[in-house]
């Protein structure tokens, strides 16, 4: 099977792998390639949600917010388990599958530290928001197997509505604290589309999938599309907050 050629539609080759389940599929080396990348992305995304999910559960207010971010914590533990045990399964070591978007990742993070709970609270929404955004604009070029996975794996773990609820009752309590999370909130968007384009700029194979396969490496314009649908849903999460975009 092969992955494609100049003369495909994206169309056409995203209809045909996205039909295919993944013992097909695979026979591609530069499918594989960039599944195996897709999968160690979402598993130390994953595994740093977590991490990050434990710290943040320190500065929860009460003892009900932390059982709460305890939870979710756990939730998102348990998705890098199935991606690590999906990688292992098809061959693939996942430390060596996740290593190249460590740095990324632990990037966007170190940079983006919040100094209170509810900056804790925005950047879960906001971040992890993006994140899926993205993936799931990667899932349909996936084959069904894989596909199905990634779709699992991005089930909100309840940090949604968490977050909407605790942000809007401190800015009910406190309108000031809106314009604060206003800013914070656009900075966290600025920064994570900036790691998201590098990590597909960097990664040949996943950015080919990610635009349907051209033939000097990706389509800019049409990862411009994506980023601005991205951002669409951010708008409108932003106003689920009660904060402007």
């Amino acid at each position: 099977m092969r992955f494609m050629t100049t003369s495909d539609t994206p169309e056409n080759a995203t209809a045909g792998i996205a039909s295919q389940d993944w013992a097909h599929a695979s026979a591609d080396p530069q499918y594989r390639a960039a599944v195996v990348d897709l999968l160690g992305a979402l598993a130390y995304g994953e595994l740093a949600a977590f991490e990050r999910l434990a710290e943040d559960a320190k500065l929860a207010p009460s003892l009900e917010d932390k059982a709460e971010l305890a939870k979710m914590a756990s939730a998102e533990f348990h998705h890098f388990e199935r991606l690590r045990d999906r990688l292992t399964e098809i061959g693939e070591e996942p430390t060596h599958a996740m290593e190249p978007f460590v740095a990324a990742l632990d990037g966007f993070h170190k940079q983006t530290a919040p100094s209170d709970w509810l900056e804790g609270l925005v950047k879960a929404y906001v971040g992890d928001s993006i994140a899926s955004d993205f993936y799931r604009e990667v899932a349909v070029r996936l084959d069904s197997d894989t596909r199905a996975l990634v779709l699992a794996v991005l089930d909100d773990t309840g940090h949604a509505g968490f977050a909407v609820d605790r942000v809007r009752s401190a800015i009910d309590a406190d309108p000031r604290v809106g314009g604060r999370l206003a800013l914070w909130a656009r900075r966290l968007m600025g920064e994570a589309l900036s790691q998201s384009q590098r990590v597909v700029a960097d990664r040949d194979a996943l950015s080919t999938m990610l635009v349907g396969g051209v033939a000097d490496g990706f389509d800019l314009a049409e990862v411009g599309k994506m980023f601005s649908r991205i951002t669409e849903a951010h708008t409108k999460r932003m106003a689920a907050l009660g904060l402007a975009a």
